[in-house]
């Protein structure tokens, strides 16, 4: 297992200011529609430093969609996403991260993937690389192609090589879905180290568990529109909607 001091390592190389100089985040009227659907539907979110966000909701209420509009990855088709009053143009975007549940990673070895993120921004990568691998339990797999890693040794290296690039937010897109047990243990230990040092997280999971261990607010989905913003012990003991008290309680939610 990491070392206390192993994990500190990782969560220094997340250090930002409190409160992020890019937050808050604010969506106004955010839509976004494909194929003649509204997939998101009029969203008015506003999403501050402070407490790691939980986004939940059933399948297709557009939380990963949600995630990339707010990263700017792709234009909504209608209402606007400021960081701090500016739009999400390169410049934002480089000072965030986001992990896929497939993670996207180089054709290279598992340490080259780290080494890339170094050096582009401009750190002396081979100690800090081997540092960081040791953390996630990779540093014996550093010459091995990152895609003949498994599943879980893929998502602790995209989660790594995400925190190389010193986010000041860093989503996470249902990070440890399929993974082992002691994989999403792990990245969890990694998530609260990074957030209690000053990184702003947001988080999609379907798994109430995890939630429960993670969030301290909840934004819950439902058809593409927020049901419910919430501190997480109002949105698990007293939700205010019907769509959110039949998700927690395992009913299907129409």
């Amino acid at each position: 297992m990491p070392t206390p001091e192993a994990l500190a390592f990782v969560a220094e190389a997340a250090v930002v200011p409190a409160p992020s100089p890019l937050l808050p985040v604010e969506a106004r009227g955010l839509a976004f529609e494909a194929g003649g659907k509204r997939l998101i539907d009029g969203i008015d979110l506003t999403l501050s430093a402070g407490p790691v966000t939980v986004v939940m909701g059933p399948n297709g209420a557009g939380k990963s969609l949600l995630l990339r509009l707010l990263h700017g990855m792709i234009e909504p088709t209608a209402g606007t996403v400021r960081w701090a009053g500016q739009p999400p143009l390169e410049a934002v975007r480089r000072r965030q991260a986001m992990v896929f549940q497939r993670p996207v990673l180089l054709r290279r070895s598992t340490a080259a993937n780290v080494e890339f993120v170094l050096k582009l921004r401009g750190r002396v990568g081979q100690e800090r690389c081997r540092e960081l691998l040791r953390v996630v339990e990779l540093e014996g797999l550093a010459s091995r192609p990152a895609r003949l890693l498994s599943g879980g040794e893929q998502q602790r290296l995209a989660l790594v090589r995400a925190l190389a690039t010193e986010p000041e937010v860093l989503f996470l897109d249902e990070p440890t879905a399929s993974l082992d047990p002691h994989s999403t243990a792990m990245i969890e230990r990694i998530v609260r180290g990074i957030h209690e040092r000053g990184t702003k997280v947001v988080f999609v999971t379907h798994d109430l568990g995890q939630a429960r261990r993670l969030a301290q607010e909840v934004v819950f989905l439902h058809a593409g529109r927020v049901v419910e913003h919430a501190p997480a012990p109002d949105f698990f003991t007293r939700p205010a909607s019907p769509q959110a008290s039949d998700y927690l309680a395992g009913r299907l939610v129409f």
